[in-house]
C-alpha cells in the first residue's frame, strides 16, 4: 500500500485501477512505470504476483462492490486483469460516474460464452455450430445434427481449459448437464491449429493490430506462442485481423482484445474472446515496438496507440508450467541455480518470472526468444522453458560450453 499521499498527487498523472493481482497486472504495472503512470491493484491477497511489486495495492474480493468502490475512488479508469467481476457491479460503478474500460456492455461478451455466441450470430461472424442446452436430450439432438463428440462449455467462469469438456456420448452429457445446468454445446471443429488475433482500441476509436500468432495448447493451457503464425497466408492473416477489428468496434471494446481462433480448411472461426492483456501477447514485450501491456494502458487512457511493428522476424514465447515436483523440491536454491544456468546458456532469451508458488499446470513465468528461423527460435525458447520448469536439458542444448554461447 502506498503512503498517505495519493500517487496521482505525487506524479501529477492519472491513476489506472486494475481488478486482479495476477501476472497480467504485474506486467501491466511494469509497463506503467515507464509511462510514469500509477497502477492501483485490487488483489485477493498480499502474495499475488502484482501485489508483490506494486506500490498501491488494495486487498479485497472482486465480487465485493464496496471493495470495487474503494479501488476506483480517485482513479481515472477501472480495467481488468481478469473478467470475473459481476456485471451488475460494473454497471453500478458506471452509474456512479466511474470510467470502466472495457465497459460492462462489452465485457459481458468475454464473461458469458452464450452472450458471445448470440452476438457473433447476429453479426454474421464465423464461429462453430452451437446451441444453448438445458437437458441431455438437447445435447443428443445437437449431436444428431453435427456428430459426436461435441464440446460442452460452462457459459461463465472457465479459463485455461477449465469448464470445457469434450463429450463422446449421451451419458457423459447427462452427467454434465445435471451438474452444471445450462451449458453451451459446440461442434468439435476439425481444426488445423489455434490462432490468436490481438487488437487494441481506444475510446476515440483508434485501433492497432499485431501479427496473427499461433498458440500451442497443452492440457488446455497455452504452452507456446509463435509470432507470426508460421505458414499463414497474408490473405488469411488479414482476414483474422479485420475480424478482430470488426468485433472490437461492434462491441465497443476499450483496451486490449484477444480473439482466439480455430484455423480450419475453410478459414477461421471465433473460439473465445479476452478483453485484457492475454497470454498470446506476452511475446510483444520484447518482440514488438509496443507491448500489449503498454498498449492497454494507452488505450484505456485514450492516449494515441503505439507501433506494433515486430523487433525481429520471429518471436516465440514459451510458458514455464508447474510440474509434478513438490513446492519444496522445486523452489529455493534449486530454482535459483536453474535461473543461473539458463541465463548463462541462453543470454539472449528473456525471462519473466511471476513470483508464484508451484503447482501442476500453473503458469509460473514465461521466456521469449527472438531470431530469424522459426524452428531454431522455437527450439531455443521451448528448451529454456523446459529446463527452468523441471531441470531437464535438451541434448541439443547441452551445457558443456554455456558461457561461450
Amino acid at each position: 500500500m502506498s503512503g498517505s499521499a495519493p500517487l496521482s498527487a505525487v506524479t501529477g498523472l492519472p491513476v489506472v485501477a486494475m481488478v486482479g493481482g495476477g501476472q497480467l497486472a504485474r506486467m501491466t504495472h511494469q509497463a506503467a512505470i515507464a509511462l510514469g503512470q500509477s497502477l492501483r491493484v485490487l488483489s485477493a491477497g498480499p502474495e499475488e504476483s502484482a501485489a508483490l511489486v506494486a506500490a498501491d495495492v488494495r486487498i479485497g474480493d472482486h465480487r465485493d462492490l464496496d471493495a470495487l468502490r474503494g479501488l476506483v475512488d480517485g482513479a481515472t479508469v477501472l480495467t481488468f486483469d481478469h473478467e470475473h467481476v459481476p456485471t451488475e457491479h460494473l454497471r453500478a460503478l458506471e452509474s456512479a460516474g466511474h470510467r470502466v474500460a472495457p465497459g460492462p456492455a462489452a465485457l459481458v461478451h468475454a464473461q458469458d460464452k452464450l452472450v458471445l455466441r448470440e452476438a457473433l450470430a447476429g453479426a454474421g461472424e464465423p464461429q462453430p455450430a452451437w446451441a444453448r442446452v438445458e437437458r441431455a436430450d438437447d445435447v443428443a439432438d445437437f449431436a444428431g445434427r453435427h456428430g459426436w463428440p461435441v464440446v460442452l462449455k460452462t457459459p461463465r467462469g472457465g479459463y485455461d481449459g477449465k469448464g470445457v469438456f469434450v463429450v463422446h456420448d449421451l451419458a457423459a452429457a447427462a452427467e454434465l448437464v445435471e451438474r452444471h445446468g445450462t451449458l453451451l454445446v459446440e461442434q468439435r471443429v476439425p481444426m488445423l491449429r489455434e490462432l490468436s488475433a490481438q487488437v487494441a482500441r481506444s475510446p476515440f476509436g483508434q485501433v492497432a493490430v499485431w501479427p496473427v500468432v499461433e498458440t500451442v495448447q497443452r492440457d488446455g493451457v497455452c504452452a507456446e506462442v509463435v509470432a507470426p503464425a508460421p505458414g499463414l497466408s497474408a490473405e488469411l492473416a488479414a482476414t483474422a485481423q479485420e475480424l478482430a477489428v470488426r468485433i472490437a468496434d461492434r462491441l465497443g471494446v476499450v483496451g486490449m482484445l484477444a480473439v482466439e481462433l480455430f484455423e480450419t480448411a475453410d478459414g477461421v472461426l471465433v473460439n473465445e474472446l479476452a478483453m485484457r492483456p492475454h497470454n498470446s501477447g506476452h511475446w510483444t514485450i520484447e518482440g514488438s515496438r509496443t507491448s500489449q501491456f503498454e498498449q492497454h494502458l494507452r488505450a484505456v487512457l485514450d492516449y494515441p496507440l503505439g507501433s506494433t511493428a515486430m523487433t525481429a522476424p520471429v518471436a516465440v514465447m514459451a510458458n514455464v508450467l508447474g510440474g509434478a515436483a513438490s513446492a519444496e523440491d522445486w523452489a529455493g536454491p534449486g530454482l535459483d541455480e536453474r535461473i543461473h544456468h539458463l541465463m548463462a546458456h541462453w543470454p539472449d532469451v528473456k525471462l519473466h518470472w511471476y513470483g508464484k508458488t508451484q503447482r501442476p499446470g500453473r503458469k509460473l513465468g514465461h521466456l521469449t526468444a527472438l531470431g530469424d528461423d522459426v524452428a531454431e527460435v522455437r527450439a531455443r525458447a521451448v528448451a529454456a522453458a523446459r529446463y527452468l520448469a523441471d531441470g531437464v536439458v535438451d541434448p541439443a542444448f547441452a551445457f558443456e560450453h554455456e558461457h561461450e554461447h
